[in-house]
């Protein structure tokens, strides 16, 4: 793994704040921050994943999909509202 060093300004309430979190969760600060990053560039990639596939979304295919399932079948005990 290739490894690279960024000198990371931080306000000193957020540095301390982040401190507190590393201590409560029993791991180094600097792995804290590698965490938070791949967080947020994971949740970063799965908003434009789904943004992607909304934009291909056939509505009214799927309405229509969601119109015939369990057409014709009985509720089953515990599908009660």
């Amino acid at each position: 793994m290739r490894k690279s060093n960024f000198a990371l300004r931080l306000q000193p309430s957020l540095m301390e704040e982040a401190r507190k979190v590393a201590d409560a969760e029993g791991v180094a600060l600097n792995q804290l921050i590698n965490v938070a990053v791949a967080e947020k560039r994971s949740a970063i990639r799965t908003e434009s994943y789904f943004s992607e596939r909304a934009a291909r979304a056939d509505v009214l295919k799927a309405l229509d999909i969601l119109k015939k399932a369990g057409a014709g079948k009985n509720p089953v005990k515990g599908d009660e509202l």
